[in-house]
């Protein structure tokens, strides 16, 4: 065999196909067809773009991620966030620096993979996502307004968008504006049904038929948008002469977005068999899935949360659902891809409406608002930010918000206590704010000692300045590493207890800090600190320590 053929027999998965698994993977194929020539639209670009993201990332995600239920195709975040990046693209070069965007992201994603950046994702707030996700899902209702009443509206954001839009009521089309109120009834009514699967595609077909059956000629069809390609889609290489700073940096956005909600969706869909999905994995899998679907002119994909839902639900045990739901997807868009092009966008805005109000998580909401300033802080800013600027700004905010709040928790959820030798025991009391003559004060400390945390360590430690020779001992049993701000403050400290003739201990201490922190470079910086290393047996190196302590203080043994 050879090599490339040991390759490809890789990429087959190991477990049995099984006829529900097949079965299964029929539901989404048909499901993706709506929501996936919504995702074009939420673009601007044809609904095709979104119809053939949605077959490559799920025919090439159940292939490459680790989480095996998993569903890779077009999400309403990726798309608007796409859209965002392409605004000041001209229209007839949009499509083609969509595909090249789709592939920069892709790159990008199997770039973090082999950074093993995987477990950076936990650092983006859960307040930051859910205001993110429904500053996205806003977005969404007040975009597609204009395009269910059949309006041309004027805007540089959805909200200035619908605001132009209702404040011509004149202008309202209303053949469009009752297909797409029909299209509503139908999804809400089904939704309560055994038929919920097929609410979408309901909610397309009925509408569609209405317009024909009727000769509403003034509705607005998908075909205006963009041509719909007949036939079996054959890949090609994207354009590069539309690579712009822009677009890059748009691609990195939409990546940062795909990877956080693909992490969501590892931890809410477990593997069936037990086996840990691996994040970087699936960092790799979806960045071939959007290489995939740009060399078939789609658009960005991810991980999705409804569809991995609906894949699960449908009776998937194995990844071959997953890889079936892209085999339907295909044959979809080779027997109807002339349909498609009939289909009245207003139908589409109702769709996407419909999919923002219930993806508005109320509970989620409430129970982040009562967590406290903080979390609210997080909450509002976000929405807010994706609200009124370009979402690849919002992401940017996001993220750095994220990254203030994990710093701001290291520097605030940190304590300092005192411990008391009774016996053989620790008995914990509060820490004290300063120093006595002779005083031997043993200190613990809860939180992280990284930069900002190390800095509040500094506040926090009892003042010296007022005694004559204490000895402060420092328990630092569990930490394997250090920062260099915490060699800092530890330095400072070290020197004010020596100035009043004192000496700091530390104990609890890990060889490989003690192995960095050599004498040498203690000496070089004029620090006097002794050294009690971590042994088996928990307090026994501070009890060491304090009982030398003791008789240094006994001798009276000052600097």
């Amino acid at each position: 065999m050879s090599g490339f053929a040991r390759r490809l027999r890789a990429l087959v998965p190991r477990e049995r196909m099984t006829r529900t698994d097949v079965i299964a993977g029929l539901p989404g194929a048909i499901g993706s067809v709506p929501d996936g020539m919504a995702s074009g639209v939420l673009a601007g670009v044809s609904p095709v773009h979104g119809l053939y993201a949605s077959m490559a990332g799920r025919l090439f995600g159940g292939l490459s991620t680790s989480t095996k239920l998993m569903i890779v195709t077009t999400t309403s975040a990726s798309a608007l966030a796409a859209g965002s990046a392409l605004t000041s693209v001209a229209p007839e070069d949009r499509p083609s620096a969509l595909v090249l965007l789709t592939l920069v992201a892709g790159v990008a994603m199997i770039g973090a993979a082999l950074l093993r950046l995987g477990r950076y994702t936990r650092f983006v707030s859960h307040s930051v996502m859910t205001g993110f996700l429904m500053g996205i899902a806003a977005n969404i209702i007040l975009g597609q307004l204009p395009t269910l009443l059949g309006t041309d509206a004027e805007g540089q954001v959805a909200l200035a968008k619908a605001v132009d839009a209702l404040r011509h009521p004149g202008a309202i089309d209303v053949p469009s504006l009752v297909l797409g109120l029909t299209a509503v009834v139908l999804m809400a009514g089904l939704a309560r049904t055994r038929l919920r699967l097929f609410a979408s595609l309901a909610a397309l077909i009925v509408p569609t038929l209405l317009m024909v059956a009727f000769g509403l000629g003034s509705v607005t069809r998908v075909s205006d948008v963009g041509a719909i390609p007949t036939g079996f889609p054959l890949p090609h290489l994207p354009d590069p002469t539309v690579l712009t700073p822009d677009l890059i940096g748009g691609s990195l956005a939409v990546a940062v977005i795909v990877l956080v909600q693909g992490a969501g969706v590892a931890e809410a869909a477990p593997n069936p068999d037990g086996s840990r999905s691996d994040a970087n994995r699936n960092f790799a899998g979806q960045g071939f899935c959007n290489v995939a679907a740009a060399m078939f002119r789609g658009m960005p994909v991810g991980g999705s949360v409804s569809q991995t839902a609906l894949n699960s639900a449908a009776g998937a045990r194995t990844r071959w659902a997953a890889i079936w739901s892209g085999i339907w997807m295909l044959a979809i868009l080779v027997v109807f891809a002339g349909v498609v092009g009939q289909v009245p966008m207003p139908t589409l805005a109702a769709i996407l409406i419909i999919a923002a109000v219930g993806s508005l998580d109320v509970p989620r909401v409430m129970a982040i608002w009562s967590s406290g300033f903080t979390s609210r802080i997080a909450l509002t800013t976000t929405f807010v930010a994706t609200l009124l600027l370009p979402v690849t700004a919002a992401v940017g905010i996001g993220v750095s918000l994220s990254l203030i709040l994990q710093l701001n928790q290291e520097a605030m959820d940190l304590k300092v206590v005192r411990l008391r030798v009774m016996g053989n025991r620790l008995l914990e009391d509060p820490a004290p704010e300063h120093l006595s003559d002779n005083e031997i004060v043993i200190l613990d400390v809860y939180g992280s000692l990284f930069y900002a945390g190390a800095r509040t360590l500094q506040a926090r430690l009892p003042d010296p300045a007022t005694a004559r020779s204490p000895v402060v001992i420092l328990r630092l049993r569990g930490r394997t590493t250090v920062s260099a701000t915490f060699l800092t403050v530890i330095a400072d400290y070290a020197r004010r207890l020596d100035a009043v003739g004192g000496r700091l201990c530390l104990s609890g201490v890990d060889p490989r800090i003690r192995d960095l922190w050599t004498d040498d470079l203690l000496a070089a910086q004029g620090i006097a600190i002794e050294f009690f290393t971590a042994t088996p047996l928990i307090g026994e190196s501070t009890l060491a320590a304090f009982a030398q302590a003791r008789v240094r203080v006994h001798r009276g043994d000052g600097a």
